[in-house]
Formats: C-alpha cells, structure tokens, sequence
C-alpha cells in the first residue's frame, strides 16, 4: 500500500513533467535549505544566487511545466529559512501594483477588443504581400504603440492576432469550420499540410519576436513605455516631453538600428527569421475574410465600431495619463461589455484566462525580487561602479544594468540603482548633471540589452507562458537565439550613445 500511495503521489507532483524535471525540483528544495544553514554567514549570498539561477531553469522549462508551481515552491522555501520575510514580499508586490493591475484588467480588456484586432490586422496580412514590409510593419506599430501604452498590452495584441490567425488557418485545416479546433492533433497532420503548417509557425514566429523586440524599441523612448520609465522620470522631475527629449540621443538611433536589423534578418533569413507564409495558409485567410465579410450583419458592426471608440479612448487615456494603466483597463472592459452585450459572469471569465496565470506567476517573481533585496545581491556591483571615474560611470553603469537585467527583472534592478544614484546625488557624491546621465544610461540599460532573455522583460516572458507559445514552438532556448542579433545591435548601438552623452 506505501508503495501504491508513493506511485501515485510521484505522478501527482507537477503532473506530467518528464521525470528529471521532478528530480531537479526536488533536489533543489533540499539542496538550498542544507547549504543555507551549513554556509552560515555566506549562506544567504550563495543560496540567493543559486535560488535566482534555479528559478531561471524553471522559466527555461516553461513549456514543460508552468513556472509557476515549481518556481512557487521555491519562493515559500526561501521564505521559510529566512532569505525573505513576508513583509517584504508584501512590499515588493505593493510596489509594483500598477503592473499586477495592468495584467487583471488591461489584458482582459484587449480580449475584448480581439474582433477589430483580428479584422485590421488580417486586411494589413492579406493586403501585406512582401515579408519584408510586414515585419516592419509589425516592430513599428509594436514600437509605436509601447511608446504609448504599456509594453504587456501590446504584447497582449500579438498575442491575441497571432492565435486568431492560426485558429482561422486550423479551423478549415483539419475540416472544423466551425467550433473549436483542437490544436493538440496538429502534429499529427501528413504531407503538404504538415509542411504548410511548420512555415507557418516559423512566419508566426519571427512575428511575434519582431513585435516584441519593437516594444523595447518604442517602450525606452518615453515615461509611459515601461514602469521603470516612470519610476526614473518621477525621482528625476521629469516630465514627459523632457524624459523623451533626454532620451532620444541614444533611443533615436536604437529605434533606427532595430528596423535595419529587420530588414537584415529577413533577407538573409539568419536566427530562424524570413519564413514566408505558406500559399495555401494565405489563401485561407483571404476565403476567411472574404466569408466573414459576407456574413457580417449590423449588429457585428456595431459591435467593431464600439471597439474601435473604444481603442481610440485607450491610446488617449494612456498618452495623457489619466489614470493608471490597470484602472483605464478596468474602464475598458466596462464600456466594450456594456454596449456589446456581454452581461454574463461565464462571458467575462473567459477574458481572465490568459493573464491571472502570468499574473500568479509575477507575484511568485516579486518574491525572487525580494530576497535579491533582503541578500544584497547587487549592492557589491552598485557600490564598484560608483567608485570609478565619473566620464566611464555611464558606460559602465549602462553595461551592469544590462546584464542584471537580463537574468532578473529590469524594473527591480532601475529600481535599486536609481535609488542609489539619487542616495549619492542627496549626499553630494554625484553632481545633477552626473545624475542625469546616470538616469539616462540606466534607463536605456534595463530596456535595451534586457532583450536578451525572456527574464529581463516581463513582456517577454508573458509572450513565453501565453497560449500561443507552444502553438508556434516558441522555446525559451528559441526566443534566446532569435532575440540574439537584437541583443547584439541594440546593446553596441545603445553603449555608443550613452558613451556620448
């Protein structure tokens, strides 16, 4: 009976993850408690550091098993022996409300705002022939709208294209016009529609890597784009027009860098970019549309128009500030609810599926955060840079935001560096004008070569956990390679123009 009860419970834990997945977990969990107390006073550094690059590994294993069970399990661990403290989770959490409601509410709200969505961008896919352009297409208007909203919501319009496209495209593909296509049969498709479909995942793919990179190509550029952004521009007095103005000397260049790069990897189709769509793909979509239209009756139009106020009154809201990002959200789902009908709680669930999981997931991150904080894990690197000579504190302080950010969480690491930097300007140990190149360069290096992995940007990583990931076999490992030559580029480009401040 024991062993019954063992067999059973071995399948239960983290369900079907591959067995040395569960084994690694394991070990961890027994490793870091054991090195912690036996380390003593080096415990705390060394176990902190060993949690931050176990937690990695879970994000790495995304598609394998959710980060959220095994990277949770290590969060209680490292508050049960003492590397943080409850409070100050509470307190990181707390600190990054603005964000935890941008996930509950903003993402719903794109939800319901999929149709206009799905019906602008198929025309722009459809009318679009050239690869080329319409890569461009996509990182501009991704960089674009970051610059105005923030960059998960835009990441959350990818998201919610990229599935309506590869749902219309399945849906005839396995001969369901109607109802739900289930997307676990889909390797199992033979011949030219087994190859249509993995052209088309790689084209779906190198989309949604170039709209991801344009939200940091358009979210360093202003207050608004990102929530570091903010918390730089409100220590340093800035308004909007000034953080833009300050910026620009290293993020207009970026921008322009980051178009060439695309032209670059479309033409030579390096770092798995340059798939075109498949012709039979394409002539789904227009047969699609073509009956969509067709069919479409007053109602559904009505239904587009109050989407579309209702975009114009979210681009408004977010450019002028009217309110936090999670709250015009809220407002969001309330007005597109309201004059289309959708008046049931089942109805309004469904809108929450995609971001409460990520939003889990963040709260479970906020806990990494905060033993980073308790451990002082950065401060030996902060207190390194401060002591060098003032003409290469930008560069190098550029350059250790960067790689910190990378493999952690770049609003944390702004955070504790502009603290810093403002703690040095109060003592006298900075002058303004070296204050305000500091705020530059750390404001361009926790966004730019953050790209690197799916950690450093939390849009990054809700693209990684969302729904449409494992449809395109979007790997963690895979987003690292395609996300390579922009790291390259936009981390050179962006050095250079911090160096000539």
């Amino acid at each position: 009976m024991p062993t019954t009860y063992q067999r059973a419970f071995t399948q239960n834990f983290l369900g079907n993850s591959p067995t040395w997945y569960k084994q690694a977990i394991i070990a961890f969990l027994i490793i870091n408690p054991i090195a912690y107390f036996a380390l003593g006073d080096a415990g705390g550094t060394v176990v902190g550091w060993m949690l931050i690059a176990q937690f990695i590994f879970t994000l790495a294993m995304a598609l394998k098993c959710y980060p959220l069970q095994p990277g949770g399990l290590l969060a209680i661990q490292a508050v049960f022996i003492g590397l943080t403290d409850p409070y100050t989770v509470y307190h990181e959490v707390q600190g990054n409300i603005q964000v935890i409601l941008l996930l509950m509410f903003m993402v719903a709200g794109i939800y319901f705002m999929k149709d206009l969505l799905l019906f602008i961008f198929t025309r722009i896919l459809l009318g679009v022939r050239s690869k080329l352009v319409l890569s461009l297409i996509f990182s501009f208007m991704a960089a674009f709208l970051s610059a105005f909203l923030d960059a998960l919501t835009v990441t959350a319009v990818l998201i919610a294209v990229t599935v309506g496209f590869y749902s219309v495209y399945h849906r005839v593909a396995s001969g369901a016009e109607s109802g739900r296509h289930d997307h676990s049969k889909d390797d199992k498709l033979q011949g030219d529609q087994r190859a249509d479909l993995e052209q088309f995942r790689a084209f779906m793919r190198s989309l949604l890597m170039h709209g991801a990179v344009g939200t940091a190509l358009g979210g360093v550029m202003t207050q608004v784009g990102e929530p570091q952004n903010l918390l730089i521009a409100s220590k340093s007095g800035w308004d909007f027009l000034e953080f833009f103005l300050r910026m620009a000397p290293v993020t207009i260049p970026v921008f322009f860098a980051g178009l060439l790069t695309v032209i670059v990897l479309e033409l030579t189709g390096w770092f798995g970019y340059g798939a075109k769509i498949p012709q039979s793909v394409y002539n789904i979509l227009c047969d699609f549309q073509e009956k969509e239209d067709k069919k479409r009756t007053k109602r559904d139009i009505a239904k587009l128009v109050v989407q579309g106020f209702a975009a114009v009154f979210l681009i408004i809201a977010l450019a002028t500030h009217v309110a936090e990002v999670g709250l015009i959200g809220l407002a969001i789902i309330v007005i597109q609810t309201a004059f289309n009908g959708v008046t049931e709680e089942h109805q309004l669930g469904k809108a929450f599926e995609e971001a409460l999981p990520f939003t889990a997931l963040l709260v479970v991150f906020f806990t990494i955060v905060a033993v980073i904080h308790d451990q002082h894990l950065f401060s030996p690197v902060i207190e390194w840079v401060l002591a060098l000579d003032e003409s290469i504190q930008p560069a190098m302080f550029y350059m250790a935001n960067g790689i910190l950010s990378a493999i952690s969480d770049n609003v944390f690491v702004a955070t504790v560096y502009i603290n810093e930097v403002v703690a040095a300007l109060s003592n006298g140990v900075i002058t303004q004008e070296q204050y305000d190149l500091l705020a530059v360069s750390i404001n361009t290096g926790t966004n730019l070569p953050s790209v690197a992995t799916p950690n450093g940007q939390a849009a990054f990583l809700f693209l990684l956990t969302s729904a449409i990931a494992p449809l395109v076999r979007l790997s963690y490992g895979r987003m690292v390679i395609m996300a390579l030559p922009y790291t390259i580029v936009l981390t050179i480009v962006g050095l250079v123009g911090v160096m000539m401040l």
